[in-house]
């Protein structure tokens, strides 16, 4: 069964930093897309951030522009969101997100695998 896991969720305040990690069982990430999106309460979840297969290519919400980073390590089957900078509008479970192949971009219609998505909240 192919599974998706976020971890690095938490409480921290407005300009403070967090790292959210994504990792699979049952398949490895190498072989995929991967995207971060999030969910505010009684909003859309929309995209964050994506990353091509071996990471040459990135995109970001122009909301994570120059705040977030993307990066993967293919052998320790790990991509990760660095957040910094954050705000209390980047309040929201975040999601990572996987699909076979070549990155098309950072719509939710775009991947296949979910994960059960880690609680970020940004308040003071």
């Amino acid at each position: 069964q192919l599974q998706l896991v976020e971890s690095g969720g938490g409480l921290v305040q407005p300009g403070g930093s967090l790292r959210l990690s994504c990792t699979s069982s049952g398949f490895t990430l190498d072989y995929y897309a991967i995207g971060w999106f999030r969910q505010a309460p009684g909003k859309e979840r929309e995209g964050v951030s994506c990353i091509s297969r071996a990471g040459e290519t990135t995109k970001y919400a122009d909301s994570a522009e120059g705040r977030f980073t993307i990066s993967r390590d293919n052998a320790k089957n790990t991509v990760v969101l660095q957040m910094n900078s954050l705000k209390p509008e980047d309040t929201a479970i975040y999601y990572c997100a996987a699909v076979s192949g070549v990155l098309h971009g950072c719509s939710i219609y775009d991947y296949d695998y979910w994960g059960q998505g880690t609680q970020v909240t940004v308040s003071s």
